[in-house]
């Protein structure tokens, strides 16, 4: 049998050249099935060349296998049935924890959810203040031209009135709520699943959508058709100044005009698609809240999250309301 060994005497300095031929020898050699006699290495060699055995090699991740058209195509099917079955369980606790707020089964902190309307709704007041005075001006001043070319100035009440108080108002007030108070949900709730806040709750037996998310939602969906009614005023009021300041009428045929041609129906065609928003908005803003990770970037992609997912499924809902309006003739 054939043996290998070594003779270090004539041996002088060496550096990492030294073990890295030596190693290499020796696995040749081993893999030739000679045996390897390593007595005659520097003890320091031997050692470095002991340690260099034990420490596993290094395995290198495998590529990621590239899928198939099909493959992907399933994938994104498992991903959107994942996600659906996420949101449907989300629901289910909503539903159910509406039902026992009905059936007196779940109580509401009294003084908190004060608070909570007041940030919702109150310091919300002076943002959608501006807007829909802004939205009613915007409204008249584009159809000024045409209204003086034929000499129709009168009808900038019609124009401002009753798109506002049908759809504009509502959609101007969920918009700015999506921004807002949608993405403050999700924030919040973003920020209580970073510091373990919601997991304290699961383990001393409270159910965090009936502590957390329920109270949020009643508090928009009882907020928004209020704020809706406070935009179609400024609204007109935004109208108003263009009609009086720009196509020279009276705040008194101004006013006198829009009594007649704004009707009940279609202040409560507003309310009903400002209560619609209320509900898609304060769903999308708890549930990315819910489902957001535990850093500060997933925080921050949960809030922009729920900001494009509340103003989609407005814009959405906005326009299956007006088909059901249309169909009904309203």
């Amino acid at each position: 049998m054939h043996r290998l060994t070594f003779d270090t005497a004539q041996l002088g300095a060496w550096d990492t050249g030294l073990l890295t031929f030596v190693q290499h020898l020796i696995d040749e050699s081993e893999r030739a099935g000679v045996e390897v006699d390593r007595t005659g290495l520097p003890v320091d060699v031997e050692k470095l060349l002991e340690l260099a055995s034990a420490v596993p090699t290094r395995v290198t991740a495998p590529e990621p296998v590239r899928l198939s058209w099909l493959g992907r195509a399933g994938t994104v099917v498992i991903g959107i049935g994942t996600a659906a079955v996420e949101v449907l369980g989300f629901l289910g606790e909503v539903c159910v924890a509406f039902a026992g707020l009905v059936t007196g089964k779940v109580k509401i902190r009294w003084p908190q959810f004060g608070l909570l309307l007041y940030e919702v709704g109150v310091r919300a007041l002076p943002i959608i203040t501006l807007v829909g005075t802004l939205i009613g001006i915007i409204l008249a001043f584009g159809a000024v031209v045409q209204l003086r070319q034929l000499g129709v100035q009168i009808f900038v009440a019609d124009l401002v009135g009753i798109s506002v108080a049908r759809e504009v108002g509502a959609l101007i007030t969920a918009i700015v709520l999506a921004g807002r108070t949608g993405a403050a949900f999700a924030a919040q709730l973003g920020s209580m699943q970073v510091n373990e806040e919601i997991d304290a709750l699961t383990t001393a037996g409270i159910p965090p959508v009936q502590f957390l998310v329920l109270p949020r939602m009643l508090a928009l969906i009882l907020v928004t058709p209020l704020l809706t009614m406070y935009t179609d005023l400024f609204g007109m009021v935004g109208g108003g100044l263009v009609a009086v300041t720009m196509l020279d009428l009276s705040l008194t045929t101004y006013v006198t005009r829009l009594v007649q041609v704004v009707a009940l129906a279609d202040f409560a065609m507003g309310l009903v698609r400002a209560s619609v928003f209320g509900v898609l908005i304060a769903l999308a803003g708890c549930l990315r809240g819910m489902q957001s990770g535990r850093s500060a970037t997933a925080v921050g992609l949960a809030t922009t999250s729920a900001v494009v997912t509340s103003i989609v499924l407005t814009i959405i809902a906005d326009g299956l309301l007006g088909m059901i309006f249309s169909v009904l003739r309203l």
